[in-house]
């Protein structure tokens, strides 16, 4: 149990969700309303999954200050526009056949806000992850699968934080597309948001280990 009376499961995330209902079943499953009012009071975040919660581990300085700068990066050039930058403190909520999902990504891009004074947000145009070796796997199975099914997801980054590498999963008319951008002179487009995500920026500080 958690501080809050809910259950947080310590058992590794697979790729698929329906192969973590073996598990789920062996928990009392809390509701999406017990989650966020317990999670407005926690010290540690928790993603939601269907009604199994799972706490997440802190990250590197290596990581946070990609994080970082793609906020600060992306946040700048939507400044006095409708669209809005949001860090790791803001939830996506994913509503998939048969469950729910809140997820926190390190940078997310909204357009049409959901309101002020709730607790997450619907229709993000872009989101971005930054890797680590804990989560690899889950950015690049689980939650990758589901924020593809945002109906209002144009892009997802994907982010290596010891080396100027991003993936971007892009929109087409035929679904999303693969980009593969690096080195620090790389600049990626985002003409869907009339902006740009210079690698030099994103990873300004940042020392890589070789």
């Amino acid at each position: 149990m958690s501080a809050f009376g809910f259950p947080v499961a310590n058992s590794p995330r697979s790729l698929c969700y329906t192969a973590q209902v073996s598990i789920a079943r062996s928990w009392d499953l809390i509701s999406t309303e017990e989650y966020l009012a317990s999670e407005q009071n926690s010290s540690v975040k928790h993603e939601f999954l269907g009604g199994v919660v799972y706490a997440m581990s802190g990250g590197k300085t290596r990581h946070n200050l990609v994080a970082s700068n793609a906020l600060i990066c992306l946040g700048a050039q939507l400044r006095n526009r409708s669209c809005r930058a949001f860090n790791s403190d803001m939830k996506i909520r994913i509503r998939l056949p048969g469950h729910t999902r809140f997820y926190y990504p390190d940078a997310s891009v909204v357009c049409r806000l959901n309101p002020q004074d709730e607790l997450y947000q619907d229709t993000p145009v872009l989101v971005l992850e930054v890797l680590s070796d804990s989560t690899r796997r889950l950015d690049l199975g689980e939650k990758m699968e589901a924020y593809l099914t945002i109906a209002s997801l144009d892009l997802y980054l994907v982010v290596e934080p010891t080396a100027p590498t991003v993936i971007v999963f892009r929109r087409t008319e035929s679904g999303f597309s693969r980009e593969l951008w690096q080195g620090l002179d790389a600049v990626i487009p985002i003409p869907e948001l009339e902006l740009t995500l210079p690698l030099s920026e994103l990873y300004e500080g940042v020392e890589f280990d070789c």
